[in-house]
């Protein structure tokens, strides 16, 4: 054999022992294992609220402390005397009749930082007094009848007066506009600028007693699963009915009275509310009384719930004077309100209320 011939032998055995190490003839080379999939990143879950809740509403609290004694504030609801100023804010409007068939509001306010210019304030009655009792509130009016200057003293109520204290040009003043247009009696205002500023100056009690709770639970959902609510009206007297109409788009009742859309002058805002309950009581006039003022039995009685455009009858009860209002189901179960602002409609046991 000749050398060059050798070298091509040796050369062809190299080759073949070196294919040796691969794949058999005929077979392909076995894939790489693929790269696992990228997984998503997952939502980081919601972080609970844990802040200071606002014990009327059920709802966070933007300003202050739950222990922080509310504000309570007389307003007035003639029909020549509005827009009301501030009331959008309120987190309760409680509505119930004065003499002649008006109705006169309180305003429960939290909070009133922010607020800005809330008016115009009018005199006190006896029953409102026991309102603001009922959430251990300060109360602010201007003027009163003798019987609820008696009760002021008698029960103990912070009451803070433009007409017979020393506070207007301070905590209250005089609107010039509504005192030309609109009348003296109309002009009172005060704000939540003023509230918030002088009342860390003053000597009363600023926060609830150790202890206090307000005993109201709400839900997210309050829709009692009851009737249809969408369009509620309650007549208060032939002077004023108000209207309450649920906007699913919000979740909140629109309110409406003297045949208009109930506004807040300081930013043009329809009044909207989450909760709306109407309570039957009896009211009377006092005999005698030239004035034709009344009597509002806040005891107890019969009445509706509607939230989330359904309705339930419920039944209620006040301890006198400063038990707080408690608002049981027909069946007697603790009432569950919608997280949200209130509105309480105090009528006659003859006022029919209408849902549809």
């Amino acid at each position: 054999m000749s050398r060059k011939t050798l070298s091509l032998a040796l050369a062809l055995v190299l080759l073949l022992s070196a294919c040796g190490k691969g794949p058999e003839a005929g077979t392909s080379p076995s894939p790489a294992p693929p790269s696992p999939a990228a997984s998503p990143t997952p939502e980081p879950e919601p972080t609970p609220y844990d802040g200071p809740v606002n014990p009327l509403t059920g709802l966070p609290l933007e300003h202050g402390s739950p222990d922080d004694r509310p504000v309570a504030i007389m307003l007035n609801n003639l029909k020549k005397a509005l827009p009301q100023l501030g009331v959008s804010q309120a987190d309760i409007i409680y509505e119930v009749l004065a003499e002649g068939g008006i109705t006169r509001m309180l305003g429960v306010y939290q909070s009133v930082e922010g607020v800005g210019t809330i008016g115009s304030v009018r005199s006190s009655r006896p029953y409102y007094l026991e309102l603001a009792l009922g959430h251990d509130a300060v109360y602010l009016h201007a003027g009163g009848s003798p019987d609820a200057y008696s009760k002021i003293k008698s029960w103990g109520v912070t009451a803070l007066d433009c007409v017979n204290g020393p506070y207007e040009g301070t905590l209250f003043w005089r609107d010039q506009w509504r005192r030309k247009n609109l009348g003296y009696e109309h002009s009172v205002v005060t704000s939540g600028e003023a509230i918030t500023t002088l009342f860390p100056s003053y000597s009363f009690r600023q926060q609830h007693q150790e202890g206090y709770t307000y005993d109201m639970a709400f839900a997210e959902n309050g829709a009692p699963g009851g009737e249809a609510a969408q369009s509620v009206t309650v007549p208060f007297s032939d002077y004023k009915t108000g209207l309450f109409t649920y906007d699913a788009d919000t979740g909140l009742y629109l309110v409406s009275e003297y045949g208009q859309p109930y506004v807040d002058g300081n930013s043009g805002e329809q009044v909207g509310v989450t909760n709306l309950l109407i309570l039957k009581t009896r009211c009377a006039n006092i005999p005698g009384d030239e004035y034709g003022r009344i009597t509002v039995d806040l005891t107890g009685g019969e009445g509706w719930f509607a939230c989330g455009g359904q309705y339930v009858p419920i039944r209620w009860e006040k301890g006198f004077p400063n038990g707080q209002l408690r608002y049981c189901t027909a069946d007697g179960a603790p009432l569950v309100l919608g997280q949200g602002r209130s509105y309480v409609c105090v009528v006659p046991l003859n006022s029919n209320a209408t849902f549809s």
